[in-house]
């Protein structure tokens, strides 16, 4: 499980559901979590939180140009890799923070990824989960 912390922002909330924008070291990261701010008192400007996704739902993209759908844009660099006949792990540094990437080693190939590579963490807004955290 990939975890970061960071400050929630701004949240929008509708039938039952609401839209997390979390600054995480400069960055914004989106988190869509079926609650509201009525229901999960955390869902707050200001509040710390750990952002959460597993390494399954981290995709990985080298030299992404145009308009993208997916919200949660992590620039990072390919720190190793460690290929499988199938599936591929790759760890990311991010802002000096490990991102694990479980992709197929076909899609690895593909890319030609290897250490040192800039590339895009790619992380679905709903595939974000938000765990509140005690302001230090």
């Amino acid at each position: 499980m990939n975890r970061l912390q960071g400050i929630i922002k701004t949240v929008e909330s509708a039938v039952g559901v609401s839209l997390a924008d979390v600054e995480v070291d400069g960055d914004s990261l989106s988190a869509l979590v079926i609650a509201t701010d009525s229901h999960a008192s955390f869902l707050a400007p200001g509040t710390p939180v750990l952002v959460l996704f597993q390494e399954t739902e981290v995709s990985l993209a080298k030299n992404l140009a145009g308009a993208i759908s997916l919200r949660n844009r992590l620039a990072a660099c390919v720190k190793s890799l460690d290929r499988g006949d199938v599936l591929t792990r790759v760890v990311l540094d991010y802002r000096g923070h490990d991102v694990v990437a479980l992709i197929t080693t076909r899609s690895a190939e593909r890319l030609a990824l290897a250490p040192g590579d800039e590339v895009e963490g790619l992380i679905k807004a709903n595939e974000v989960t938000l765990v509140p955290q005690e302001a230090t």
